[in-house]
């Protein structure tokens, strides 16, 4: 919900508390199961980084700066306050800088491009993040007994497919235990740490940026390489932006600076406290600077906080995907309420199966969390990129910054932006490929329906003819006018559906009650009830009727027109008779698109959801009217 809706909320104490612990659970259980594997995988032998004092100090340096200069600074301070009526997200930002349509400029038209770009990247995070955080905690086992080592993979490939198992039933009952057992996990991992830096307090004087750019000087390129590993630390940002709209912006940000932030830097610097000492245990310092007494339970507890964490992306990308079909640039899925009282908790079970078989097959593929984290990174650098451009079009724009204070501003992001891309870049190679290879691929998909659609908009509108003249059809003919109500779905309501057309040819009588309905999504998250549906008489027993829904709403058309008063009648959704047109399609060589993007879009037309599940529409009550159309 956005902050505008948490203020008709009590804000007691106590409501605010449990706010910020729902949001602790939520929002940081990506970035909070980082301390598993992001200050090992800084010393990998790849990146030939001694795990010497000085080394440490610099690597915590770092840590510490990209924490807050990316997480606190860039999202908490400023981009979280970039929402579109609440939501947040980079699809919602590209809402943001979208124009209407007549006044979409090649390089407008390209920042969107960059958005849904983007959007694509989010997806292939969403497939490794489950993967390695499950598998880190997993690998835990092999510090309490060797036994484990050869049943590590088939442990992490059961606990993925019990997770993804359990969506279809929703996140209720489990949500309810996200926050205090978050809350439970950043206490252990805090206290953790703080027990190791006693022993060396003087580890805290990594602080000081001093020891960062001592750290590049000393190392030179490999210490810039290493960039690609800290980042590690802060892959959940934009998984924090895109919670916006479920928490509001205070809750979100007291989560992090009293209890999120505050642990994490005591564990990471723990950590680096527990190596100068022990530099052997650079193999897994997580575990290892733990009382040995406390292995067995804190595995245990990491391998339920990275469900957690699996959990809040998984639920991300059903998110995303909702918004994606609603925006119109992905084909219509079927998207399940698992909740009757919390809007966000839906599942997708299409993106669900592609997810779970995307992330056994990375555990397999890649087989270690360090071969993962080698694979890890690159996409989310190259989406917190986009994120800071539409960012600068926001405050431009939308905030009146001035060019100098913008500039300077994203310039400094943009900065952090692109050393982190530039030092995962080498991560391509290693394995990086993976989620660029599925996000282009998802990127294609979603251009090709968007373009698809267009086009198919133009070929139906050369077959059909304007609805004025259909009205004087009407009047000149006055055909035999059936008893009920018949309802036509209209991509526009200016011409006449196809579907109206065949049948009145071929049966030369209509009902009694023409109604028109076309359904419009706006580039807002949501649309009042109240101001959803408009309805035009236009003569002849003819109405229109126009129902808005936000890109973040779910469409229930009987609802939405349930006891409707349209003209004379009063609309019972299990009597009016639904007419759908269902488009044959056949990819051709006429301009339009390329002929394999012709085929891709007929391919995904034939397999999208059909018209009548996606409208909750009663099966009984409809009919598909048929055309052949040539692309």
């Amino acid at each position: 919900m956005s902050d505008r809706h948490l203020e008709n909320k009590p804000q007691s104490k106590r409501y605010q508390f449990l706010l910020a612990l729902s949001a602790l659970g939520v929002v940081y259980g990506d970035i909070g199961t980082s301390p598993l594997y992001a200050l090992k995988e800084s010393f990998h032998h790849a990146h030939n980084i001694l795990v010497s004092a000085s080394n440490i100090y610099g690597i915590l340096s770092l840590i510490f700066w990209s924490l807050i200069i990316v997480i606190s600074i860039k999202y908490l301070k400023y981009v979280l306050h970039a929402d579109n009526l609440g939501e947040g997200g980079i699809l919602a930002l590209t809402a943001l800088v979208t124009p209407p349509s007549d006044k979409l400029t090649p390089t407008r038209e390209k920042l969107i491009l960059c958005g849904l770009f983007g959007t694509a990247l989010l997806y292939g995070d969403g497939m490794i993040t489950p993967a390695i955080s499950v598998l880190s905690a997993v690998e835990g086992l092999e510090l309490i007994t060797p036994v484990f080592t050869p049943y590590i993979i088939p442990i992490t490939i059961a606990i993925l497919v019990v997770l993804f198992s359990i969506q279809k039933y929703g996140t209720g009952v489990v949500g309810k235990v996200f926050g205090p057992v978050t809350f439970f996990w950043f206490l252990v991992i805090g206290s953790i740490g703080l027990h190791s830096i006693v022993k060396i307090p003087t580890v805290l004087l990594a602080i000081n940026p001093y020891y960062a750019f001592h750290f590049f000087i000393e190392n030179s390129w490999n210490g810039f390489l290493v960039l690609g590993s800290v980042f590690l630390v802060v892959t959940g940002g934009e998984a924090l932006y895109s919670d916006l709209g479920h928490f509001g912006r205070l809750p979100i940000q007291r989560a992090w600076f009293l209890i999120a932030l505050p642990c994490l830097l005591l564990n990471y610097f723990g950590q680096g406290a527990y190596l100068i000492g022990n530099p052997e245990a650079i193999k897994n310092p997580f575990f290892l600077m733990a009382p040995s007494w406390m292995l067995t339970p804190l595995v245990i507890l990491a391998t339920i906080a990275t469900v957690i964490a699996s959990q809040a992306l998984i639920s991300g990308v059903f998110s995303i995907t909702m918004h994606a079909v609603n925006l119109g640039y992905i084909p219509r899925v079927l998207v399940k309420h698992t909740s009757n009282k919390e809007y966000g908790q839906i599942f997708v079970k299409s993106m669900n199966t592609f997810l779970m078989f995307a992330c056994i097959g990375l555990v397999l593929f890649f087989r270690s969390s360090s071969n993962l984290a080698a694979a890890y990174g690159i996409a989310v650098t190259m989406t917190m990129s986009i994120t800071t451009i539409l960012f600068f079009i926001v405050v431009r724009e939308r905030w009146n910054w001035s060019l100098y204070k913008a500039g300077a501003l994203c310039g400094f992001f943009m900065i952090i932006d692109l050393a982190f891309f530039g030092a995962n870049l080498t991560k391509v190679i290693a394995g990086g490929w993976v989620p660029l290879i599925v996000a282009l691929i998802i990127f294609i998909t979603m251009t090709t329906w968007k373009r698809g659609r267009k086009l198919l908009e133009i070929r139906n509108r050369e077959k059909v003819i304007p609805l004025t003249n259909f009205l004087e059809i009407l009047e000149q003919r006055s055909p035999h006018r059936s008893a009920g109500t018949a309802i036509y779905f209209a991509s526009g309501l200016t011409n006449t559906p196809y579907a109206l057309i065949n049948s009145f040819e071929h049966f030369k009588t209509v009902h009694e009650h023409l109604i028109f309905l076309r359904v419009t999504t706006e580039e807002i998250p949501h649309v009042e009830k109240k101001d959803r549906v408009r309805i035009i008489d236009i003569g002849y027993g003819c109405f229109t009727i126009n129902i808005y829904y936000g890109f973040m709403d779910l469409f229930n058309i009987p609802n939405e027109i349930d006891g409707l008063r349209v003209g004379n009648i009063i609309i019972d959704p299990l009597k009016v008779s639904y007419f759908l047109g269902k488009e044959n399609l056949f990819a051709t060589k006429i301009p339009g698109m390329a002929l394999w993007r012709e085929r891709l879009f007929a391919f995904q037309s034939a397999n999208s959801q059909d018209a009548t599940t996606y409208f909750k529409l009663p099966r009984s009550r409809v009919m598909e009217i048929g055309i052949q159309v040539e692309l």
